[in-house]
């Protein structure tokens, strides 16, 4: 029968009982498969993670500064990592460092959510925030 059409016999499911097979055009087949999977490529969400660098003696102008980059990126849908990295004996301000994650988290309480509390790892001290579904 495809012979006759001039298509071609395209087998669909192999390991159904019994095989189950098309007479399509295979290139077609082959396009719209492809098609397809791009479709379900573009659907899927992409994480973008933006990053805010800290130090434990950041002042309230640079503080204000990047709080609204937060919340730009946050409003934009991305997920914010928030990190305080202390430099050589500035280590001794872990307590600043936290207080000042603390802060950020509060200050963007309504635009996203915490997903990890500030953990010092090595000589940074980092948070993630994700933001709030719609």
């Amino acid at each position: 029968m495809s012979e006759k059409l001039e298509l071609d016999l395209v087998e669909i499911s192999p390991n159904a009982d019994p095989p189950v097979c098309k007479i399509i055009d295979y290139n077609k087949f082959l396009y719209l498969q492809k098609k397809r999977q791009k479709e379900i490529k573009n659907k899927t969400v992409k994480v973008v993670i933006k990053e805010l660098r800290f130090g434990p003696n950041t002042d309230e102008h640079d503080f204000d500064f990047k709080l609204k980059h937060a919340k730009k990126f946050l409003s934009d849908g991305a997920k914010i990592k928030a990190f305080v990295f202390f430099k050589g004996r500035t280590i001794l301000y872990k307590e600043k460092g936290e207080i000042l994650l603390l802060r950020l988290a509060q200050e963007l309480e309504e635009l996203g959510k915490v997903d990890q509390l500030p953990k010092l790892e090595g000589k940074r001290m980092t948070m993630y925030i994700s933001p709030k579904n719609k």
